[in-house]
């Protein structure tokens, strides 16, 4: 039955993989993004839109794509308000990331009404179906996402300095890296990811973007980070982890069927973030994050 239900799990290990992934290059150069969860609802309410108004328009085959790099462009553009509150103005993270979070809730919806006349966008006739072997584009994109991360973190000159950056920023700066361009870059493709990641997830697990429809997703992306050890492998196992306890709340009527006699609904949906808990009390006594994660740097003499 799991096998069966393989790419329905992988559906939704997708964008949790592309979004913690985002979140593990970015913690790698020292910056926290707490705000993949508002970036990820920007990314799908725009990429919703976009696809709505293209299809009706009757652009063909391309729009699901337009819409997914549209939703991981604005994103990114959201991102730079953390990044610069993060990096040049020494700003708490976490409290620049929980901005972000907030204002994304209240501008999708507010943009919801200026587009829809309603607090959500308006259902498009068609997302994203499986190709040929029976999984969704998705999954292709994720695994590209990650391996790419993978390959320039360990195994380019330019990873190297990211890395360094996040564990020794004095140090790189020392040797001639610039550390606010490092941490920008990373906090920005933090925010593409985080962006592409809902755009994926709108456009596969739902046919209109909701104020419930990235629903806790990105701070279970933060933990996978932290519960995959801040590596491309780790985070792999943990995302498919997580996706595999956010597939089994929705298709518990699947695996458990009776069970879902007795046992509400409810009782389900809370299983992955109950993991997910349980995954960071696992860690909590252990400190595998980079050693400046989190930390502002400050020039010498500053």
């Amino acid at each position: 039955m799991i096998f069966s239900s393989l790419p329905s799990i992988l559906m939704i290990v997708a964008p949790l993989l592309i979004a913690a992934a985002g979140g593990m290059i970015c913690e790698r150069a020292g910056v926290v993004n707490i705000a993949l969860e508002g970036l990820m609802g920007i990314g799908a309410f725009v990429a919703a839109t976009v696809h709505f108004f293209m299809e009706a328009a009757g652009f063909g085959r391309w729009d699901l794509a337009v819409a997914l790099i549209a939703g991981a462009v604005i994103a990114t553009i959201f991102t730079t308000i953390h990044a610069y509150a993060a990096i040049n103005l020494n700003a708490d993270q976490t409290i620049s990331g929980t901005g972000i979070n907030l204002l994304s809730s209240g501008i999708t919806i507010f943009f919801s009404q200026i587009f829809f006349h309603a607090d959500r966008t308006l259902p498009f006739q068609m997302g994203m179906l499986p190709d040929f072997t029976g999984f969704y584009p998705t999954l292709w994109i994720a695994a590209a996402v990650i391996l790419i991360a993978w390959f320039v973190l360990y195994k380019t000159p330019f990873g190297l300095r990211l890395r360094a950056c996040g564990e020794h920023p004095n140090a790189a700066a020392s040797v001639g890296v610039n550390i606010f361009k490092m941490r920008w870059f990373a906090t920005l493709a933090s925010g593409f990811l985080a962006g592409l990641a809902g755009g994926c997830m709108v456009l596969t697990e739902s046919i209109q973007f909701t104020s419930n429809t990235v629903n806790g997703t990105g701070f279970i992306a933060l933990a996978a980070v932290a519960f995959g050890r801040w590596k491309p492998l780790g985070i792999v196992g943990s995302t498919f982890l997580f996706g595999l306890a956010s597939a089994l709340a929705v298709l518990a009527h699947d695996f458990f069927p009776r069970l879902t006699q007795f046992l509400p609904t409810e009782v389900f949906n809370i299983v992955p973030y109950a993991i997910t808990l349980l995954a960071l009390v696992i860690f909590s006594g252990k400190n595998y994050a980079p050693a400046a994660d989190g930390k502002p740097y400050v020039t010498r003499g500053s």
